[in-house]
């Protein structure tokens, strides 16, 4: 059995001396890129490796490509085979920050094929509040044979261009509702929105411990929201490519497959002035 969405605290525990399950520990923060590397070296789930969401999970910026671009594919894949993925290989990914980083990197496993991998559903949080112990030592690699198969999982600028504002395209923001509307916008040189867009903001998926809602729940709220466009017509987007990839995580969790990410997202779209915007 390969678990796709989440795997909760007590089936990770039990799966921590399983030689092919994989924990990765991707904590992050934008205003102190530091952070996961010093959060991780003082104390993880018993197993994990790190993974850095810009150096790793992100490609170079070149100014007009958003803030976390998407890497290279074959570095990828080079670097989940030196970390130990295999085909066999059931990935468990955490961070601390309500899945908004892990999100990413279930994203970009299943972009090159890869669909055994989870949210540990509540994240960190959720694990020391179970009781779960958290090691300081680290794991050496054991490196296996990933067999990539890419699937088109993502869409660019032009894409969302030539079909913004019609009924070919449901563009889903997850960013808050604020910075959706233009206001408080200290991340992005621009505030706004995308024209066309709705809101979803990806915390609005979780319940107040962190952990995600019910999939029935979910599936109301969803449909609610598409108001009877198919998933696989629904793009998602936030600033940068990376919460936007939690609200697809939703989706899934609701089965309502399909839908894509627009990575470049806000971030890259505001970055030509020839572009629209709403607020």
């Amino acid at each position: 059995m390969s678990y796709t969405t989440l795997v909760d605290v007590a089936t990770l525990q039990a799966h921590l001396d399983d030689p092919n399950w994989l924990v990765i520990d991707v904590r992050h923060q934008l205003s102190d890129t530091g952070y996961g590397e010093r959060a991780y070296a003082a104390g993880h789930v018993p197993g994990a490796l790190f993974l850095h969401c810009d150096r790793d999970l992100s490609g170079p910026m070149t100014g007009c490509n958003g803030r976390h671009p998407l890497p290279d594919a074959q570095k990828l894949v080079q670097r989940f085979a030196a970390m130990g993925v295999g085909s066999a290989t059931q990935v468990v990914v955490y961070d601390d920050a309500q899945g908004m980083i892990a999100g990413r990197l279930w994203w970009l496993l299943r972009w090159l094929g890869h669909d055994a991998v989870a949210l540990l559903d509540g994240g960190l949080q959720a694990w020391q509040a179970a009781g779960g112990m958290l090691a300081d030592w680290l794991l050496t690699p054991m490196p296996r044979v990933f067999a990539a198969s890419p699937r088109e999982l993502q869409v660019d600028a032009g894409y969302v261009q030539e079909r913004i504002e019609t009924a070919h395209m449901l563009l889903v923001d997850a960013r808050g509702p604020d910075r959706f509307r233009g206001e408080n916008e200290t991340i992005d040189p621009v505030g706004g929105h995308i024209p066309g867009a709705v809101n979803r903001f990806f915390k609005d998926n979780l319940q107040a411990d962190g952990r995600f809602k019910q999939a029935a729940q979910l599936r109301a709220e969803w449909l609610a929201l598409l108001a009877g466009s198919p998933p696989d017509q629904v793009i998602h987007q936030c600033g940068s490519g990376v919460s936007a990839c939690l609200n697809i995580v939703a989706m899934e969790i609701a089965g309502l497959p399909g839908s894509r990410l627009y990575a470049g997202s806000w971030s890259e779209w505001c970055a030509d002035p020839g572009r629209p915007v709403a607020r």
